[in-house]
């Protein structure tokens, strides 16, 4: 499979998309002031106890109180506890873990009440980022994840990923790991340490430990709400997470990030570093690999899947409903049975694509075509399975109802990815009239010495649908030669095939777009 990673970089945000032999399969979009991702751990402090919810709010600097439930301290929590009771302690030195004399779990059916009390500092974890009303939920079972492991203090479990297929190698990585880790640590061993030798993942180890210990040191002179361990930015996290031998090529269109790109590769898999490319072309990087397009294709209320079949997707605050229709597609004979198979083993792979690309979680119901033979709804329960084999979110799939319906639950961390496809027309604003074309141009004209006079010297960039940008051009003489003479300054003519016919927009040099 030919895996590529193609990231845009604006002033705002940073897009990220994961294509598949040229198919898009994931889209992440990261702001460049975005707060709260899963994997940070912070210093934060009880603000209430909800002994009804055997759970706690915690102000870790959100404008919503984080929740935590008891069910999430971790068994270790009274050693993390009683640990950063003695890091508080001025002109002490702090112990390394290894040293520390841990304390016994936790009871399992234990309450809220009993190991924490309003005001206390407490050290947790992100688990979800803030989900439209709700605030951050938290976890006090703290773990730094790297490359090939994920380091868990106070604990002293080595497991290995299940999708290590080898017993030898799941046993050969058991065996190494508990031998070189210290004690008071517990480790998850990911997918990716499969073959790697005792050097690589021993230094991964220590610098994890060094990591989780030099955060800690001077904790005593930070006031919560603080972040003590950030997590990557989202694009080095989904490198760490799924850079392998599959990947092709990384395209990024920023010199900065492409350095960092390129650091982080050296870093994990040095004899891939060529496979990062820096982008240079004057067509965005997302319309160059077709990216726009899928976007606009994939995202939105019905999306097409082949030969006239078609999901219709709905969204609710508890849960995803989709719905598969065989459309004006035609059937083979008078076989109802084996069209409606056809249909939904197509919509089943076009699902498991989209709950990933739109990173749908939580609960998941989908209507699939009535099929009466036990087999085939076994089929369509088997290959759905497969083709969510590769999702990275943890996920849970029941076999079809005898109503053809189908629950998945899926791992939900982030808010839902929702791009919205159905624009409003930019020329008539929604009323469905529109100002008489041939005046256009000259609309154009009136707004650009508008702006000329407004921001004087600065670099101009008109934005324009192709077709427009073509006649303004055309002739020796061009309008645009003349709109450059006229307000004596740097005018750029740009076009772009997101922009509808009768639309425009001006920018100034650094890309923000100008208000006329």
């Amino acid at each position: 499979m030919n895996n590529e990673l193609v990231i845009d970089v604006k002033n705002s945000e940073i897009s990220i998309a994961l294509l598949e032999d040229k198919v898009l399969v994931e889209l992440s979009k990261e702001k460049s002031n975005k707060q709260f991702t899963v994997g940070d751990i912070y210093l934060g402090k009880v603000k209430k106890i909800m002994a009804g919810l055997n759970a706690a709010f915690v102000d870790i600097g959100y404008e919503r109180d984080a929740f935590l439930h008891y069910l999430d301290l971790g068994p270790q929590f009274l050693s993390l506890s009683h640990y950063m009771q003695l890091a508080y302690k001025p002109n002490t030195k702090l112990p390394p873990v290894h040293d520390f004399k841990c304390l016994p779990d936790i009871n399992k059916n234990g309450k809220i009440t009993e190991v924490l009390t309003t005001g206390q500092n407490v050290l947790v974890q992100v688990a979800k980022e803030p989900i439209s009303t709700k605030g951050p939920r938290i976890t006090s079972e703290v773990s730094i994840p790297g490359r090939y492991i994920v380091l868990i203090p106070f604990s002293d479990k080595v497991s290995v990923s299940q999708k290590i297929k080898s017993s030898e190698e799941k046993k050969r990585l058991k065996r190494l790991l508990l031998s070189i880790k210290p004690n008071n640590y517990g480790i998850i061993v990911r997918t990716v340490a499969e073959g790697k030798t005792a050097e690589t993942l021993h230094n991964e180890l220590n610098d994890l430990i060094n990591k989780w210990e030099n955060s800690l040191k001077d904790i005593v002179n930070i006031e919560p709400p603080a972040l003590i361990i950030g997590e990557l930015n989202r694009t080095s996290a989904i490198l760490r997470d799924i850079l392998n031998s599959s990947f092709n090529n990384i395209y990024i269109n920023d010199l900065p990030l492409y350095k960092e790109i390129q650091n982080i590769v050296s870093t994990y898999s040095p004899e891939r570093l060529k496979i990062v490319k820096l982008f240079n072309s004057k067509l965005p990087i997302f319309e160059q690999f077709g990216i726009e397009k899928q976007i606009k294709s994939l995202f939105g209320k019905t999306v097409t899947i082949k030969s006239g079949a078609y999901l219709i997707i709905e969204h609710t605050e508890a849960l995803h409903v989709i719905d598969v229709n065989s459309g004006n597609r035609s059937r083979k004979g008078n076989n109802q049975e084996a069209n409606a198979l056809e249909v939904n083993l197509l919509a089943a792979e076009e699902i498991a694509r989209q709950l990933r690309l739109r990173d749908m979680g939580g609960i998941i119901v989908i209507d699939f075509i009535d099929m009466h033979d036990f087999e085939n709804r076994k089929t369509v329960y088997v290959k759905m399975k497969e083709f969510m084999a590769n999702d990275r979110a943890r996920h849970n799939i029941l076999p079809l109802s005898k109503f053809g319906l189908m629950q998945i639950t899926r791992q939900r961390v982030r808010p839902e990815m929702n791009i919205k496809t159905i624009e409003t027309c930019p020329t008539c604003a929604g009323t469905g009239e529109v100002m008489p074309s041939v005046l256009l141009t000259d609309e154009i004209s009136t707004k650009l010495r508008y702006l000329s006079e407004k921001h004087e010297k600065a670099e101009l960039t008109l934005k324009v649908h192709p077709y427009v940008e073509a006649f303004i051009k055309k002739g020796i003489y061009s309008m645009y030669y003349k709109w450059k003479f006229n307000v004596n300054r740097k005018l750029k003519l740009k076009s772009d095939y997101a922009y509808g016919l009768l639309e425009y927009s001006f920018f100034d040099k650094s890309g923000e777009k100008l208000i006329t």
